[in-house]
């Protein structure tokens, strides 16, 4: 064989970009898929509709106020623009006066927002005087005192997450104070140890920063622990803020119920007393029934006509008081 017809070896050239090529072929793959799954997501959350509810406080009431506590409903609207409901997970809130706390709390999975819809949630409160006495003593009874609500409603929203809607409101609430009361005097109309008629002035003091618009009455008063009188009226009157606002009621009672007291006070003396009652009012935050009490106090009886509580003889004359008894009655 000559060497003309030997077999000839050609090199193979070997690609060595190939493998190369592949990777960048598998990465744009997988590009191309993430970013058709981000562009279907984007697109599904763009018809859906996703998006971050909105919230209001839109009132806040008043339903019960007395001297011991005073209970505040805080309504909060909340707009769902999505197509399906989200959970209220929790509610944080606080009610501070001049940064000074009073009451805080959170109420745990407070219920659900119904999809493209609206809920007013409604938030309780209770404040006890005692205890925000007993905290910041420069807070005094018969105040009006400021405060700001502060809530954070906490929304779990799907696609976009958990977020937090803060919100606040300023108002004022009284601290009251029981109306301090007393008898003033009690004149007689008519008088027989059978059955007599008087007028009890009693002077009630409003010492709280409001009026008391008052509706109506009750009481029972005792002289020298004899009961006198025990009424309910229906009385309209204001008994404005800081004053001192004067009550007349008719009263009848037998004077010799009381033996030899009903003496002392022909003569008189002071005679010692007692009224409990209650008295019913409106003010500026709500309906109130408000006790009134007073033991220990001390009045004298008086004409119908007299204003001059020394004029003993012109008392007991006035009381039909046979003249031979006069003079020591009046000693």
């Amino acid at each position: 064989m000559s060497s003309s017809d030997s077999p000839k070896v050609t090199e193979r050239k070997v690609d060595k970009d190939h493998d190369g090529d592949n990777d960048d072929e598998k990465g744009g793959f997988f590009d191309k898929v993430k970013d058709f799954i981000q562009d279907v997501g984007e697109k599904i959350e763009e018809v859906v509709g996703f998006g971050k509810p909105t919230a209001d406080v839109t009132g806040i009431h008043i339903p019960h106020v007395s001297l011991e506590k005073i209970e505040l409903i805080v309504d909060v609207l909340i707009a769902n623009p999505n197509p399906v409901p989200i959970p209220l997970v929790d509610i944080e809130y606080l009610i501070e006066s001049e940064e000074r706390k009073l009451v805080s709390g959170t109420i745990p999975d407070a219920g659900t927002i119904h999809a493209h819809g609206s809920e007013t949630v409604k938030i309780p409160f209770l404040l006890i005087y005692d205890d925000i006495r007993s905290t910041y003593k420069e807070i005094k009874p018969g105040s009006i005192i400021p405060y700001k609500v502060k809530v954070v409603l906490h929304i779990d929203i799907p696609v976009i997450g958990r977020i937090s809607i803060p919100l606040d409101k300023n108002g004022e609430i009284p601290v009251p104070y029981k109306p301090d009361v007393n008898i003033d005097k009690i004149k007689f109309e008519q008088f027989s140890f059978e059955e007599s008629t008087a007028t009890l002035h009693l002077n009630l003091d409003n010492k709280n920063d409001f009026d008391l618009g008052l509706n109506a009455m009750d009481y029972e008063v005792w002289l020298a622990d004899v009961s006198i009188a025990s009424a309910e009226l229906k009385e309209s009157t204001n008994i404005k803020k800081q004053e001192i606002t004067t009550m007349n009621l008719p009263i009848s009672f037998r004077p010799k119920d009381f033996g030899s007291a009903m003496w002392d006070m022909i003569r008189g003396k002071g005679t010692g007393y007692t009224i409990k009652g209650h008295i019913d009012v409106n003010t500026p935050f709500g309906h109130m029934k408000i006790p009134i009490s007073k033991e220990g106090g001390t009045t004298r009886l008086k004409k119908g006509d007299d204003d001059d509580d020394d004029d003993k003889v012109s008392v007991i004359s006035h009381f039909g008081i046979p003249a031979n008894y006069r003079s020591s009655l009046a000693c």
